[in-house]
C-alpha cells in the first residue's frame, strides 16, 4: 500500500499539468485565433506525438533492462524536459512560439506516460490493480483539483504562476519516485521482454479489440468536454474565466473522492458492471447538462459525472491489462494510450467544429452520443468464465497466492 501511494505520484505530476494544459491554453489560442474548431486542433497537436511515441515507448519500455530498471529511465529523462517546457508556455510572444512550447512539453510527457502508469501493474498482482488504480488516480485526482482550484487563484494573479507551480511539483515528484522506486527490487518479476521488434501481433484479441474501441469513445467524449469546458462556460453560460475553470474542480473533487470506492467495486462486482454503470451514468449527466443554464444546478451535476467517471476511468486500464500476458502490460499500456490519444485527437475538433456550425449546447449533446457507443462496443466484451473477485484474470487468485507466499 505504501509502493501504491508513493507511485501515485507520478500520476499525479502526470495529472495536474495536463489540468493546467486543458483549462489555460484555450485562453493562450483564443488570443490569435477565432475559431473554435481550429483552437480545438490546436489542442490536439500534442496527441500526434503521443499516438506514435506512447505506444512504441511502452513496448520499449518492456524490453528495456538498465541499472534503474525498464521504466524509470524514462521518467528520469521525460519529467525535467517536460518541467522546463511546460513553464515557458505563458511566456509566449506569438502563436509561432506557443505552438513550439505545447509541442516540446507533449512531447516530453509522450517519452514517461506509458513507462510511469505501467510502473503500477508491475508491482501490483492482478487481484489487487483495480485497488491500486484507484489509489494512483485519487493522487491524479488530487492533482487535478489543485490545477483548477489553486491554478485559478494563481492565474488570476499571472498568467505563469500556475506553469510555474506544476514544473515544481513535477520535479518534487520526480525526485520522490527516484528515492521510493527500486524496480529490481520492487518489480513481482523483473523480467525485460526478449522479443526485438516493436509489435503488437497476438494482442489483437475480439474482447481486447471492443474493449480498446470502448475506451476510444468514452475518451472521445470526456477528451472534447476537458479541451472545451472553460470556452463553454465563458461563451454559453457567461462565466468568468476563473468560474468556468473552478467548476471542473467539481469534477474533479468527486473522482477524487469516488477513486478508491470505484476500485473496490470493480475488484468486488467485476470490472465491466462497474464500467457500464459508469457509462450509463454520464450519458444521463451529459444530457441534463444541456438544460442547465445556471452555476449551481452546473456544479452539482459535474459532482455526480466525477463519480460516473471514476467507475469507468479506475476499472478500464486494469480491464485492458488483464486480458493480455504480464510480459505485455508496457505493450498493453500503450495500446491503451493509443487509443485514447486518437480520442484526443479526433474529439476537440470535432466538436469545436460542430460548436461552429451550431452552438455551445451541441457539446453535451455530443459527448452523451459518444457515450452510447462506447456503451454499445462494452456490451460486446465477453467475460463468462472470468473470476468476479480477481477482476476478470482466473489467474489472479493463484498469482495472489504465489505473492503471498514469497512475502512471508
Amino acid at each position: 500500500m505504501k509502493k501504491t501511494w508513493l507511485l501515485g505520484f507520478g500520476f499525479f505530476s502526470i495529472s495536474i499539468t495536463w489540468a493546467l494544459y486543458n483549462a489555460f491554453v484555450p485562453f493562450f489560442l483564443d488570443k490569435f485565433l477565432t475559431s473554435t474548431a481550429l483552437i480545438g486542433f490546436m489542442m490536439t497537436i500534442d496527441n500526434y506525438f503521443a499516438l506514435f511515441l506512447q505506444p512504441w515507448i511502452g513496448s520499449r519500455s518492456d524490453r528495456t533492462n538498465t541499472r534503474f530498471g525498464k521504466r524509470m529511465p524514462y521518467l528520469l529523462i521525460g519529467m525535467p524536459l517536460a518541467a522546463v517546457f511546460g513553464a515557458l508556455i505563458p511566456w509566449h510572444t506569438s502563436l509561432i512560439t506557443l505552438v513550439l512550447f505545447m509541442v516540446l512539453m507533449n512531447l516530453s510527457m509522450s517519452l514517461y506516460r506509458s513507462p510511469t502508469v505501467a510502473l503500477m501493474p508491475d508491482t501490483t498482482p492482478e487481484s489487487r490493480r483495480t485497488k491500486a488504480n484507484g489509489i494512483i488516480n485519487f493522487m491524479g485526482g488530487i492533482g487535478s483539483i489543485l490545477a483548477f482550484g489553486a491554478g485559478s487563484v494563481l492565474y488570476e494573479a499571472h498568467s505563469a504562476l500556475p506553469f510555474a507551480a506544476a514544473s515544481v511539483l513535477t520535479l518534487i515528484c520526480l525526485l520522490i519516485l527516484i528515492r521510493s522506486v527500486r524496480e529490481k527490487r520492487d518489480a513481482l518479476v523483473y523480467a525485460p521482454a526478449e522479443k526485438a521488434a516493436f509489435s503488437f501481433s497476438g494482442e489483437w484479441t475480439r474482447p481486447t479489440v471492443f474493449l480498446l474501441c470502448a475506451v476510444f469513445f468514452w475518451f472521445l467524449s470526456y477528451q472534447g468536454v476537458e479541451a472545451l469546458f472553460t470556452l463553454y462556460g465563458k461563451h454559453h453560460l457567461g462565466l468568468k474565466e476563473g468560474d468556468a475553470s473552478l467548476s471542473l474542480a467539481f469534477f474533479s473533487l468527486m473522482f477524487v473522492l469516488a477513486a478508491i470506492p470505484a476500485g473496490w467495486l470493480g475488484n468486488r462486482y467485476g470490472k465491466k458492471k462497474v464500467i457500464m454503470a459508469g457509462v450509463i451514468g454520464l450519458i444521463a449527466t451529459f444530457a441534463a447538462i444541456t438544460f442547465v443554464d445556471s452555476l449551481l444546478p452546473l456544479r452539482l451535476l459535474l459532482f455526480a459525472g466525477g463519480i460516473f467517471w471514476a467507475l469507468i476511468n479506475i476499472n478500464s486500464y486494469p480491464f485492458v491489462i488483464g486480458l493480455g500476458k504480464e510480459q505485455s502490460i508496457g505493450t498493453r499500456t500503450g495500446m491503451y494510450y493509443l487509443f485514447s490519444s486518437l480520442a484526443a485527437i479526433v474529439s476537440p475538433p470535432l466538436m469545436g467544429l460542430l460548436v461552429d456550425l451550431f452552438n455551445y449546447s451541441v457539446l453535451f449533446y455530443t459527448a452523451s452520443a459518444g457515450m452510447v457507443v462506447a456503451l454499445l462496443f462494452l456490451l460486446g466484451v465477453k467475460d463468462k468464465g472470468l473470476s468476479v473477485g480477481s477482476g476478470g484474470n482466473p489467474s489472479a487468485v493463484s498469482d495472489e497466492r504465489k505473492h503471498s507466499t514469497m512475502a512471508r
